[in-house]
C-alpha cells in the first residue's frame, strides 16, 4: 500500500519571475512548477500534478491565484480534486478544503474565488484607463523594446534561426523575453 502523499505545486506568469517565496518552508514530497499565464488549466506541470495525485494525497498551493485565475477553473480544480479523494490546500489563504466537503466549503470557496476574480478584473480596467489617460495627453508610447539597436536586433534574430537553436536560450543570453525574441524574429520576416 502506498502512502500519502504531500504534493506541491508552483507557477508564476513569466520566465523572469522567481518561485522562490511559494511554499517556502513547507515539507512536500513532490513539486510541480510552470511559469506561465494562470488564465488556462492548460498548463503541462500543473496537468502532470493532476496526473501524479492519487486518493488520499494532498495537493498544495501557495493560493488561490497560482492555481486559477477565474472562478470556474478555480472551482472546477478543487471539485475535481476532491471528488477523487484529494485533499486540497491554499497555504496563503489558509483554506484547505476536503474530499466529502460541505455546503459551507463549496460556498466559501465561490465566495473567495469571485472575490479574487472581481480584483483582477479591477486591475485590468484600472490598467486600460491608466493607459487610456496617458494617451489622451501624448504621453503613453507603448512598450519600449529593450534593444533598439539594429545591429544587435539583426545579431539576436542570425542567432535564433540557426538550425538546431533554442530560443528560449538565446533570449536568456540577450537578456530579453521569448515573447520579445519572436517578435523580432516576426518583424524581420514581414521587411
Amino acid at each position: 500500500m502506498t502512502t500519502a502523499q504531500r504534493i506541491g505545486y508552483r507557477r508564476v506568469s513569466t520566465s523572469e519571475q522567481n518561485t522562490a517565496r511559494q511554499l517556502e518552508g513547507v515539507e512536500l514530497d513532490k513539486v510541480f512548477e510552470d511559469k506561465a499565464s494562470g488564465s488556462t488549466t492548460d498548463r503541462p506541470q500543473l496537468q502532470a500534478a493532476l496526473s501524479h495525485l492519487r486518493p488520499g494525497d494532498t495537493f498544495i498551493v501557495h493560493s488561490m491565484d497560482r492555481l486559477a485565475r477565474n472562478l470556474a477553473d478555480l472551482q472546477g480544480l478543487v471539485d475535481g480534486l476532491t471528488g477523487r479523494g484529494i485533499r486540497v490546500e491554499f497555504i496563503k489563504d489558509n483554506l484547505t478544503f476536503q474530499p466529502g466537503r460541505d455546503i459551507r466549503d463549496r460556498l466559501l470557496l465561490q465566495l473567495l474565488g469571485a472575490v479574487a476574480e472581481f480584483e483582477r478584473s479591477m486591475i485590468r480596467e484600472r490598467q486600460r484607463e491608466g493607459i487610456d489617460m496617458a494617451k489622451e495627453r501624448g504621453v503613453y508610447k507603448g512598450r519600449t523594446r529593450k534593444i533598439s539597436d539594429p545591429v544587435k536586433v539583426a545579431e539576436i534574430i542570425a542567432a535564433a534561426t540557426v538550425p538546431g537553436a533554442v530560443k528560449a536560450q538565446v533570449a536568456k543570453a540577450y537578456g530579453i523575453s521569448r515573447e520579445t525574441l519572436y517578435q523580432y524574429i516576426n518583424a524581420s520576416k514581414v521587411q
